[in-house]
């Protein structure tokens, strides 16, 4: 028995064969075309019952004809798939009543899972999402599979009004993902508040949240107005939620769970017509495992949790956004600069402790720095190798950092040398740049103490004598240097 017809629309010969292949071994039928209007036709002539379309195809935007297509047929769900891996095709796409958006390349058994769920979902009548506006801004960066998985779950999330915690460390756009939650949402129209937790003194932080009425404490010469009415009618973010004071978390929690909430000394109840966005680099859980964070409360704000990802996680964007970052540059009158691509090898194997933050504060750096148009391997190197961040990196990662910048290292030789390969004996170049520093500390630590500094190293103490005299270190007796 046949799952239903899909009408497939890809200009891409190979993408057409592979998913009718796979559609039919699923058991569903497939109609295969590379051209819209052959797609355009099939929709009014009543044909199909799930549609699987690619974004761009030589004869239009497949997003422009998903109105036509929901106007014509609005039961008829359709998949849209897409190479132009942006958050604003995430964000189309979903604007668009698209049922689900892949990006490309796409794993075969979850565009398979899309297209069961479609069938299935059409067969009980499930009703396409209204239609808003379009926007052509660009609020995030990043084609990574990593940042793909933030862009579905926003898309999702535009026209709710459902909390949202978004957890990630320093300087990986927590706010931007926040802004954009807002500006592409139902509260797009209304006031935009971030209010960081940490950056408020505690004894303030409740009339900075809620106002306070005159005369309510010392100082209080006039009514003010809280965070909270400030972003009526819009989204309030709590960057920092981790840092909130015991009693403001029960506050804010009356207000979750009621709705309102009152000034500090006022008595009337004022309704919270708020979107409510968190964000924290903490590990709440850990929070409340030490009894400083209201678990009812956590449970209360992490309604849809977005993990964003640190950049070491998702270095295939670093391409992007350094060229974004000098094209800001240029924009607020920085000299206008290009990147080589050895120097950009050279960023992707950093570790970037202080995430997109810190590639953005670097490029900036080198647009108003670089003395020539194009900043090459050089350049780039001599700043990276002057960057304060690895005492960051061993508080990040404890022992595990000697790898990491081995391969950091390793990378940043290999960019140097371009498309030629490094000269002969690299292995034995590497073990030496290891081993040299490691018997010198030992025999450092040991004060010279060759039998104590081969017991510590798991070595013969004649193969230690004999690495001490080929790598030329000396050895001091009684005197420790580090």
């Amino acid at each position: 028995m046949s799952l239903g017809t899909v009408l497939l629309a890809d200009d891409d010969r190979a993408i057409r064969t592979v998913l009718t292949q796979a559609l039919t071994r699923a058991g569903c039928r497939v109609r295969a075309t590379g051209s819209f209007n052959t797609l355009w036709r099939w929709v009014q002539d009543g044909e199909g019952d799930l549609i699987v379309t690619d974004v761009m195809m030589p004869d239009g935007d497949g997003l422009d004809l998903l109105p036509s297509i929901r106007r014509k047929r609005p039961e008829l769900p359709v998949i849209v798939m897409s190479a132009q891996n942006t958050v604003m095709t995430a964000i189309r796409a979903a604007e668009a009543g698209a049922y689900e958006y892949l990006p490309k390349p796409f794993d075969l058994k979850e565009v398979l899972s899309h297209v069961r769920k479609a069938l299935g979902a059409r067969s009980e009548g499930a009703a396409p999402a209204a239609e808003p506006a379009r926007d052509e801004a660009m609020p995030l960066i990043g084609r990574s599979p990593a940042m793909q998985d933030v862009y579905r779950v926003m898309a999702r999330l535009m026209n709710t009004d459902l909390t949202v915690m978004i957890n990630g460390e320093s300087g990986t756009g927590k706010e931007l993902v926040a802004r954009a939650l807002h500006s592409f949402g139902r509260r797009k129209t209304g006031p935009f508040v971030a209010v960081n937790m940490a950056a408020i003194p505690r004894d303030l932080i409740e009339s900075e949240l809620f106002g306070h009425e005159k005369g309510a404490f010392t100082g209080a010469t006039d009514r003010a107005r809280g965070r909270f009415e400030q972003a009526a009618a819009g989204t309030l973010f709590l960057d920092e939620i981790g840092d909130m004071p015991p009693e403001a978390q029960t506050r804010l929690l009356r207000v979750l769970q009621d709705g309102e909430y009152t000034t500090v000394g006022g008595r009337t109840p004022i309704r919270a017509d708020v979107r409510i966005v968190a964000a924290t680099h903490q590990d709440l859980r850990e929070l409340i495992g030490e009894g400083r964070f209201r678990e009812d409360l956590f449970y209360r704000l992490n309604v849809v949790p977005i993990r964003l990802p640190p950049l070491r996680e998702r270095v295939e964007d670093i391409p992007d956004l350094a060229r974004a970052f000098l094209r800001r540059a240029e924009a607020e009158g920085l000299p206008r600069k290009a990147i080589t691509a050895k120097a950009i090898d050279l960023l992707r194997g950093q570790r970037w402790p202080g995430n997109v933050r810190e590639l953005e504060n670097l490029m900036r750096r080198l647009a108003a720095l670089c003395a020539d148009e194009t900043i090459d391997a050089a350049v780039v190197e001599q700043e990276l190798a002057a960057r304060p961040s690895s005492a960051a990196e061993v508080a990040r990662d404890g022992g595990a950092t000697l790898s990491t910048a081995v391969e950091s290292h390793l990378r940043r030789y290999f960019a140097l040398h371009g498309d030629a390969l490094p000269p002969p004996g690299l292995y034995e170049r590497v073990l030496r740049e290891i081993e040299l520093p490691l018997i010198a500390l030992t025999l450092s630590a040991t004060r010279g103490n060759q039998l104590k500094a081969a017991d510590l190293l798991g070595l013969n103490r004649n193969t230690l004598r004999k690495r001490i005299r080929d790598l030329d270190i000396p050895v001091t007796r009684g005197k420790k240097l580090m």
